[in-house]
């Protein structure tokens, strides 16, 4: 059942469309049928300000138009709470909408929320601050670092793709200690990509194959290539890997899925979480079961295994755990 009213926390600058028709067009629709609160987020006030105080106030809905880093910080006043999110996303990737199978689109976004359809998935914490879809560490953040404003205003998702592009050549490495509930790692790699939920888009977060939103694990991808033309072949097998739904079997990428990460790099490097650049490692991340009531259509969850061995420099420690897996 739909609330009676609803609170929308709409974000002016995101995406490429003009956000005056945009938000003309979901009042249209919505209005009719529901009390609609419209709240604008401006340079001094933030979409996790607007949701904080509409929950406080006694929200029973929020509604969240943006991009991923809006829908986040919206996300952020829900965790843990049972109060539904209503995504309508006007954002350059639009991951979280995909990753879920929402409509991306205004007016089919709209008539989704209307009717009223919840699903509960999983929610993250990374260093205090929410992930719905994940945190990348190495050649993504940099990806994301050089994929800037006024590139995403004109070309939209292609801008990561030329980001991406021209960092291949700029790829380096680093030492990684990754620490789970049961097992300590350190490996030498190229990209680490922890995952709550990732669209086959997300091509550095597709080892498993399939990143599953609601069984209270985050999935991570390690790519541990040594040059740009080894990084191709591995990207290459990543978006096989999404297209296929099959774990990606390259001696170069490895997984594994926990409830929580702890990982420190040597040298630092610089972490995106959910599309915004949030400072540099060492990182804790920790799901969040059930921790997100979304108005969103239901998925079949797959179960996936681990891969590991093969990664170079690579060393594991069981914990407490002596009779854990790896494949």
């Amino acid at each position: 059942m739909k609330p009676e009213s609803m609170c929308l926390i709409f974000n002016p600058v995101s995406g490429q469309g003009d956000p005056e028709q945009d938000l003309a067009l979901i009042k249209s629709i919505l209005e009719p049928a529901i009390a609609l609160d419209v709240q604008m987020t401006t340079p001094d006030i933030s979409a996790a300000t607007l949701a904080k105080k509409a929950v406080g106030l006694g929200a029973t809905a929020l509604i969240a138009s943006g991009g991923d880093g809006t829908l986040s910080a919206v996300a952020e006043a829900l965790i843990g709470k049972n109060i539904p999110l209503g995504i309508i996303s006007r954002g350059t990737a639009n991951g979280f909408a995909n990753a879920l199978g929402l409509p991306t689109a205004i007016a089919p976004a709209c008539e989704s929320i209307l009717a009223g359809h919840t699903r509960i998935v999983d929610a993250a914490i990374c260093n205090g601050l929410p992930m719905l879809l994940l945190a990348g560490i190495g050649f993504e953040a940099e990806t994301v670092k050089h994929a800037g404003r006024e590139a995403k205003n004109w070309l939209g998702v292609l801008a990561y793709v030329a980001a991406g592009i021209e960092q291949l050549g700029k790829m380096q490495q680093f030492d990684a200690e990754i620490e789970t509930e049961d097992k300590i790692i350190t490996v030498t790699a190229a990209a680490l990509t922890i995952a709550n939920a990732a669209p086959p888009t997300s091509i550095l977060a597709q080892g498993v194959a399939g990143v599953i939103f609601d069984d209270g694990l985050l999935d991570l991808t390690i790519v541990a290539t040594q040059s740009k033309t080894t990084a191709i072949a591995a990207s290459f097998e990543l978006l096989t890997s999404a297209l296929s739904g099959e774990a990606v079997n390259h001696p170069d990428i490895g997984y594994l899925r926990a409830k929580s990460f702890k990982i420190k790099t040597n040298p630092p490097q610089r972490v995106v979480l959910d599309g915004e650049i949030i400072g540099h490692t060492p990182i804790e991340i920790k799901c969040i079961p059930d921790g997100l009531v979304i108005f969103v259509p239901q998925t079949e969850p797959k179960q996936l295994e681990e891969k590991l061995e093969g990664l170079p420099n690579l060393t594991i420690t069981l914990k407490d755990n002596p009779h854990s897996n790896l494949t």
